[in-house]
C-alpha cells in the first residue's frame, strides 16, 4: 500500500502551521524538529522551515525563492465554501489570483504567503 503525503517548503515554520491550519483548516498531528505535521482528511502535509537562497537539490545549483513560483505539480484543497476559504485566505497573508466557474461548480487560483500556488475547489 502508497500513502500520499505533500512537503511545503517554507520560511517561517509558525507562520506556516497558521495559515494552513486557519485558512484551510488543517490539523496540527505533531512537531518533528524543523517540520510540523498537519493533515486534511486522508493527506498529511509536512512544512519544512527552510533559509530562503538555501539550495533545494543536493545536485543543482536551484536555490529557494519565496517569491510567488509556479509548478506543474500542486495541491487542490476541496471545500464546500470556496469564497469563505479565500477570505480567510487573503486575511492570513495569502494570495487569491482569480478563478473560474461552470455547471461543475467554482475553483480559486491562490498562493500561501510563501510562494507556494495551490487551488480551492468546490467539493
Amino acid at each position: 500500500m502508497i500513502k500520499l503525503s505533500v512537503s511545503i517548503d517554507v520560511a517561517n515554520l509558525k507562520q506556516a502551521e497558521n495559515f494552513y491550519i486557519e485558512a484551510l483548516g488543517c490539523i496540527k498531528l505533531r512537531d518533528q524538529g524543523g517540520m510540523s505535521v498537519i493533515s486534511v482528511e486522508n493527506c498529511d502535509i509536512y512544512l519544512q522551515e527552510k533559509a530562503e537562497g538555501s539550495k533545494a537539490v543536493p545536485s543543482e545549483v536551484i536555490e529557494r525563492s519565496y517569491s510567488r513560483h509556479w509548478t506543474p505539480v500542486h495541491i487542490d484543497f476541496l471545500a464546500e465554501n470556496v469564497d469563505e476559504i479565500v477570505e480567510r485566505i487573503l486575511k492570513l497573508g495569502g494570495k487569491h489570483e482569480g478563478g473560474d466557474s461552470g455547471d461543475w461548480g467554482s475553483i480559486a487560483y491562490c498562493a500561501d504567503p510563501f510562494g507556494n500556488g495551490f487551488c480551492v475547489i468546490n467539493e
